[in-house]
């Protein structure tokens, strides 16, 4: 970055670095206080409010912190990208599609991609990397996910959470190490719900919290379907149905939401849309700023103000 500030050429107004930063910017207010702060309401009352959870609840509970998480933290970054592009400032991509990883490695180098590299250059590179035995190499990796997990605050949950991922990438490379392949699909499957499920440990503010969502998830508080899945196949074994969220604020807004936002995933991310057009769509910027200021009815910190 030093260099930048001290170009003469970054000193003048470079109205292509306006547009298009002026145009990241409104795509990360989007995500911020449209996508990523109604499904805190959702999380947060999940997490912190409701007593119990039975198994949709639980579910979307963990689903919303997932992408509240992502969308809270990749639409700052792309506040942050955004803002220093329009002073001619060029700053790293952090994320790059994480949820679209097909292995814990993949998503840790496309998911806060400057704290990963940071982590590799200073603790595993200096531990001696993969330039040493087997088992070395081994405690390496689990080491800096450790790390990792304690870089974000001193507690267990960020301490398990941590090692839970360390466990994984230990998983993944002996998996590798044996030549192992899997099909895509059932490699994104497993990922992705790793990462939800290794989440709720990440949110959770003590032991209970995390229980009571993942006891949830499992069914441990009942499960309970709406009465379009009502046949006499599910009568035997404990399901109920209707009265689905009778736990928390969720409602079937809530699913709809997550639909769409599972659509949102699939497509290109905000970096690869912003190099792949020639000019960035003034119409399509204001209507984000537009829909952003609409949706911004309180001060909601970013979720990394904590870190």
């Amino acid at each position: 970055m030093m260099p930048q500030f001290a170009s003469r050429w970054n000193m003048a107004v470079r109205y292509r670095n306006v547009a298009a930063g002026l145009f990241l910017f409104s795509i990360g207010l989007f995500k911020k206080v449209v996508i990523a702060d109604t499904f805190a309401t959702w999380a947060n009352n999940g997490f912190d409010v409701a007593t119990t959870l039975n198994l949709l609840e639980a579910w979307a509970t963990s689903l919303s912190y997932t992408f509240q998480l992502y969308f809270d933290f990749s639409g700052y970054t792309d506040m942050a990208i955004g803002v220093s592009l329009m002073l001619n400032i060029k700053l790293p991509a952090n994320f790059n599609s994480p949820y679209k990883a097909k292995d814990i490695q993949d998503f840790w180098r496309r998911w806060h991609i400057t704290l990963s590299k940071f982590l590799r250059d200073y603790i595993y590179i200096p531990l001696g990397g993969n330039q040493v035995s087997f088992y070395r190499n081994y405690f390496n990796l689990f080491s800096v996910f450790l790390i990792g997990g304690l870089w974000h605050g001193a507690s267990w949950m960020f301490v398990l959470w941590g090692a839970l991922h360390g466990v994984a990438m230990v998983i993944h490379r002996i998996w590798k190490d044996m030549g192992f392949k899997m099909n895509s699909f059932l490699a994104w499957f497993i990922t992705f719900n790793f990462i939800n499920i290794t989440w709720v440990f990440f949110r959770a503010k003590e032991w209970d919290d995390a229980l009571k969502v993942l006891g949830g998830m499992v069914g441990g508080h009942g499960i309970s379907l709406c009465d379009c899945l009502n046949f006499n196949l599910f009568h035997n074994i404990g399901i109920t149905f209707g009265h689905v969220f009778v736990n928390s604020n969720l409602n079937q807004n809530t699913l709809t939401f997550m639909f769409f936002t599972l659509i949102i995933l699939t497509q290109k991310n905000s970096t690869q849309y912003n190099n792949t057009i020639k000019k960035p769509s003034w119409l399509l910027t204001a209507l984000l700023l537009t829909a952003s200021f609409l949706f911004i009815n309180n001060n909601t910190e970013f979720l990394y103000f904590n870190f």
